[in-house]
């Protein structure tokens, strides 16, 4: 699978999926993620993207001339989904990304300032998606958020696959070495149960601490 991720911000996007896991599934040619400088499909000698909302108001709006060519010349002709991230978009949740895993090229269009042009959306028959209902300063955490989710539904990528949480009996509340944590005078202690070796009560344990899907 293929992201295009298309940014005025490259280096944000470029650390993350270049370090841990999505690192890993990169050079295991499991996944690839491409990135875009907008700047580079603008018109103008000083590589400004951006201009004044029509109608008045605070900030800049993204142009919708260099997003509509940058997708275009990473199409070049083929059929691709195409991503806007937006606050007022479709919620991403574990049962979209798993559904977004099944294309083979997916386009995200990082927004900034007060957003793009609404034109470059109704042109490009563009989805816009949403991490969560909350104002962020730009796309580039929420394409993360977009591909970190998809990447995982994509088998190898988290190595044992049995490795995805939805797929199996989690909690929130989990424990590690040492059995016994002293801090301060106290004597802070893992659980019996989970040292009990009995599966079906561990499992039983974790249900009531957490829950099996997480959306």
């Amino acid at each position: 699978m293929k992201f295009h991720v298309i940014t005025l911000f490259p280096e944000v996007i470029d650390s993350y999926v270049t370090a841990s896991i999505l690192g890993r599934a990169q050079k295991d040619k499991l996944l690839a993620v491409k990135i875009y400088q907008l700047r580079d499909f603008v018109s103008n000698k000083w590589g400004k993207a951006d201009e004044r909302p029509y109608g008045g108001g605070p900030g800049m709006v993204l142009q919708a001339e260099p997003v509509i060519k940058a997708v275009e010349k990473i199409r070049k002709g083929k059929k691709m989904k195409v991503l806007i991230t937006s606050p007022n978009g479709k919620p991403l949740t574990n049962a979209y990304a798993k559904k977004l895993a099944k294309e083979k090229d997916v386009i995200i269009i990082c927004g900034r300032y007060e957003g793009i042009d609404a034109r470059a959306k109704k042109i490009l028959k563009a989805e816009e998606v949403s991490i969560g209902p909350y104002i962020l300063t730009g796309g580039e955490v929420p394409a993360l958020a977009i591909i970190d989710a998809t990447a995982r539904q994509i088998k190898g990528v988290l190595g044992k696959f049995e490795s995805l949480e939805e797929s199996r009996v989690v909690s929130h509340e989990v424990y590690t070495r040492p059995e016994v944590l002293k801090h301060k005078g106290k004597s802070y202690k893992v659980p019996k149960i989970l040292l009990s070796g009995h599966r079906a009560k561990i499992d039983q344990w974790k249900l009531r601490k957490g829950h099996k899907s997480r959306g």
